[in-house]
């Protein structure tokens, strides 16, 4: 790569790294597999930079790179292998406020395709079609996603409250 092109490609890293991360983190479900996700797409996006660089729109392109790396990592095997039953505490998580930290935790409960849908619509701030573009499907798969995600991810914040249990000292 030469030095405008590598500049070029530096610059544009500058300027989206954080909301890929961002896109990556609530993908993966936490910021250690996030910031994997985002290096993994931007290595390959490095590689692939004067293809990348000339498409009609690059965020879009880099999305949906970012995408695939998702997809891919959950497809291999040691994406299953698990060291913690919980993650331990992050600097990540620390300053969020409480209502971000319950969205998170939620939306690792939505099946992976909604929960793909979720984020890019949400907090990538896609349109309903830039949404299926990226992800490859049609406009009304994202939409019906949408819908099940949502309620995946209300019903994820708002559980159903366990019935009380009567005591045996009630009255009748």
């Amino acid at each position: 790569m030469r030095g405008a092109e590598r500049e070029a490609y530096v610059e544009y890293v500058s300027r989206c790294s954080p909301r890929l991360r961002r896109i990556a983190t609530l993908l993966a479900g936490d910021p250690a597999r996030g910031d994997d996700l985002v290096q993994e797409t931007l290595t390959k996006l490095f590689v692939q930079w004067k293809r990348a660089s000339g498409a009609d729109n690059i965020d879009r392109y880099v999305q949906r790179m970012l995408y695939r790396v998702f997809i891919d990592d959950r497809r291999r095997k040691w994406a299953s292998v698990r060291l913690f039953d919980t993650m331990p505490e992050s600097a990540y998580t620390a300053s969020d406020p409480a209502d971000a930290m319950a969205v998170r935790t939620a939306l690792r409960q939505v099946p992976k395709g909604q929960r793909a849908v979720l984020v890019l619509r949400f907090f990538g701030d896609l349109s309903v079609n830039e949404t299926a573009e990226v992800l490859g499907c049609s406009v009304g798969n994202v939409k019906s996603q949408t819908a099940r995600g949502l309620e995946a991810l209300k019903g994820a914040l708002n559980p159903p409250e366990a019935p009380l249990a009567s005591s045996s000292g009630a009255s009748r």
